[in-house]
């Protein structure tokens, strides 16, 4: 009958619900402190899909797994927070988000991206393609490029440099200018491209 009731008690211990109140995001996996109207925990492990980190803000919810529902062994499976969690999407979307308003939403009809008024960086990558059937479009007072631009790439080997240098060091003939055998050419444009 004892081991019964060790059993029971046991089973009903095996999960517990938690506020996070610290995170620490450093080694080979993160711990969270958490707190239950019972009592305070820190140094539980959280674990995460692969491919996929986030360091939990405080006030977080977390459901604590544990083990042989031993209370000084747990493990943090699923977590949430209330405050910047993403409502009302529709079924099949998912959005990636973050407590400061940025998210990458996945929708039936497109990709959406919110930076919420931050940089958007790309690094470190040869190449960028956008493959896009209709056009590209941007919607920006200044577009600035380091390095040169080159239109129509199937037919066209020429840059822009290349061709605002012709532009700018060009000359016209003068028509009508008779000064015996030599050629007279206008002066280069007074205003440079």
């Amino acid at each position: 009958m004892t081991d019964l009731k060790t059993l029971y008690r046991r089973t009903m211990m095996m999960l517990g619900i938690g506020k996070v109140t610290m995170t620490t995001d450093a080694g080979g996996i993160q711990q969270v402190q958490y707190e239950t109207p019972l009592e305070v925990r820190g140094n539980t492990p959280r674990l995460m899909e692969f491919g996929f980190s986030s360091s939990l803000p405080p006030d977080s919810d977390v459901l604590v797994v544990y083990l042989a529902g031993d209370r000084s062994n747990g493990v943090v499976i699923a977590s949430g927070h209330k405050g910047s969690r993403h409502a009302n999407l529709k079924s099949g979307e998912t959005v990636l988000y973050n407590l400061w308003g940025q998210y990458i939403k996945l929708t039936e009809k497109g990709i959406e991206v919110e930076a919420n008024g931050q940089a958007v960086t790309v690094n470190n990558a040869t190449q960028v393609t956008i493959n896009a059937s209709d056009s590209v479009e941007m919607n920006t007072p200044l577009l600035k490029v380091s390095g040169d631009i080159v239109d129509n790439i199937a037919t066209n080997s020429k840059t822009l440099k290349n061709l605002r240098d012709t532009y700018n060091g060009h000359h016209h003939a003068v028509n009508g200018v008779q000064p015996g055998s030599a050629e007279v050419t206008s002066d280069i444009p007074g205003e440079e491209v």
